[in-house]
């Protein structure tokens, strides 16, 4: 398969730099997802301890009742916009291993086409039909590949688009409902 020693040398070294490209992107990712852990637990605890302060300088239980019911709403909002970063996050760490990929399969088609075009030069006479089959088979593989893979593309784009669509319509409900919710107690 490999004309030379220094082509399987070359060969070995692009995919450990593979490896190693796709270690980074995953570490970056995990780098990230603890970032975002830290900041909402910190956020958590700064908040949780204004909160009781809070609790602690209720008069009655009129207070308390209010006091508890306007704790949810936001709580609900930050889930939303925390699932939000995480799926953000995840996300670009799918795009980065997916672009990852496609990279290692575009250079697996070179080399293999390259295979290919070593074995015609010195394939003998009489091989020709048998070699142009070889090459046609190999261009059909290449072209299924790719239209498989926009196809794929095309998936998950429209399946972030609605993902995207539904999370906006979401917080756009919940901000909605905790006007509402503010505007009921102002008038109470």
């Amino acid at each position: 398969m490999f004309a030379t020693p220094e082509r399987a040398l070359a060969t070995q070294k692009a995919a450990f730099d593979a490896l190693l490209a796709a270690q980074n992107t995953a570490f970056a990712g995990f780098e990230k997802l603890v970032d975002l852990h830290l900041k909402v637990t910190k956020a958590t605890f700064e908040e949780a301890s204004l909160k009781a302060q809070e609790a602690f300088s209720l008069k009655d239980g009129q207070e308390a009742l209010a006091f508890v019911s306007a704790l949810a709403q936001p709580n609900a909002e930050k889930a939303l916009a925390y699932s939000k970063h995480v799926y953000d996050i995840v996300s670009g760490v799918q795009n980065e291993f997916a672009r990852l990929g496609e990279a290692q399969v575009a250079e697996q088609q070179r080399q293999l086409s390259d295979v290919v075009e070593q074995l015609a030069k010195n394939a003998p006479a009489g091989s020709e039909s048998a070699l142009a089959l070889l090459k046609s088979s190999l261009a059909t593989a290449t072209s299924a590949y790719d239209s498989v893979n926009k196809a794929a593309k095309q998936a998950a784009e429209l399946a972030e688009s609605n993902l995207t669509a539904a999370a906006n319509a979401t917080f756009k409900a919940a901000a909605e409902t905790g006007k509402t919710t503010r505007a009921r107690k102002t008038a109470a």
